[in-house]
């Protein structure tokens, strides 16, 4: 199990509390503001402003939140300042991508890339375009029907069966992203061709030297793409990607709920663990794979749970 510590300030901590409210723990150890799981990782933030990362996934899960601390005291390299946004990034025609669904156990990853003109960022801000984590569901769902009509985009869906026969044979969930924004981001550029984008922008999950080796053999575009985390903030490209990514999710879930026979609860917290234990007992453990990150604690948590309800 891989650790990974970093440093934040009030204002990160109180967003990542947010963010894993679906996961949060009850118990805390001495000195901690909340503890939680998600995407197969401990959680633990320290009114330090340190939070601790354990987990297989621990450095791709802290990597959406800052550098690990160990290289905080380094100098910027040269390639974080390649490919760092620039400053005037918010105004400019920006291909943007981004990913819903993989901190969440049941239901697939979702990536979309998106393209905006600058010309269109003022309707986007009239649509009520942002950060989809200010936006609740329904808000999502009607911001995307509008956008669906008014900006190109290049949506995948890497479905539960899939994800997991890719994991089974060693592939990171980092790789198996870097793959997909990859891909969408090249569909989209066929399909705005011969209009040539200003950049791209890709919300960070890796660095920059570690996403272009999971893409090796693979054609990518490396001139003017850049890396951020907390990109929806950025540009409004990233944010509308993050929205109808989150949307696609949505839509997934709905057809695996019916296809489960419950409604499947969106995150990685207890309420998760109780509705795969209902299936385990309905259709077995195999069922899972189907609806599942089946390699999730969540998996081992259901079956103790189903297990307990079998004797009773």
């Amino acid at each position: 199990m891989s650790n990974a510590v970093i440093k934040i300030d009030q204002q990160t901590m109180l967003k990542m509390k947010t963010y894993y409210s679906s996961g949060l723990g009850s118990k805390l150890p001495p000195g901690a503001v909340f503890t939680a799981k998600a995407n197969g990782c401990s959680i633990t933030a320290y009114k330090s402003g340190k939070v601790l990362f354990q987990g297989n996934l621990a450095a791709e899960e802290a990597s959406k939140w800052s550098e690990p601390e160990k290289k905080a005291t380094k100098k910027p390299s040269q390639q974080k300042t390649i490919f760092s946004p620039p400053p005037n990034i918010s105004s400019l025609s920006i291909i943007g991508s981004d990913e819903v669904g993989t901190g969440d156990f049941f239901g697939p990853i979702t990536v979309v890339a998106a393209y905006v003109k600058k010309e269109q960022i003022p309707l986007l801000q009239e649509l009520g375009v942002k950060d989809s984590k200010h936006l609740n569901d329904t808000q999502i769902i009607a911001i995307a029907k509008d956008l669906l009509k008014v900006i190109p985009y290049s949506l995948l869906i890497l479905h539960n069966e899939k994800y997991n026969q890719l994991q089974s044979t060693g592939m990171s969930q980092g790789k198996m992203k870097a793959i997909l924004h990859n891909q969408a981001i090249n569909k989209l550029y066929d399909k705005i061709a011969p209009e040539e984008p200003e950049g791209i922008l890709i919300d960070q999950f890796a660095e920059p030297s570690l996403y272009f080796k999971h893409l090796s053999g693979k054609s990518f575009k490396r001139e003017k793409t850049f890396f951020s985390t907390k990109a929806e903030g950025i540009h409004l490209a990233v944010a509308a990607a993050s929205i109808l990514a989150r949307y696609a999710f949505l839509k997934e879930m709905d057809r695996l709920s019916e296809k489960a026979g419950v409604t499947l609860p969106k995150g990685a917290g207890a309420k998760v663990d109780e509705a795969a234990a209902a299936i385990i007992l309905k259709k077995g453990s195999p069922a899972l794979k189907e609806l599942t990150k089946f390699h999730f604690a969540n998996t081992e948590k259901a079956e103790k749970i189903a297990a307990k309800k079998r004797k009773r």
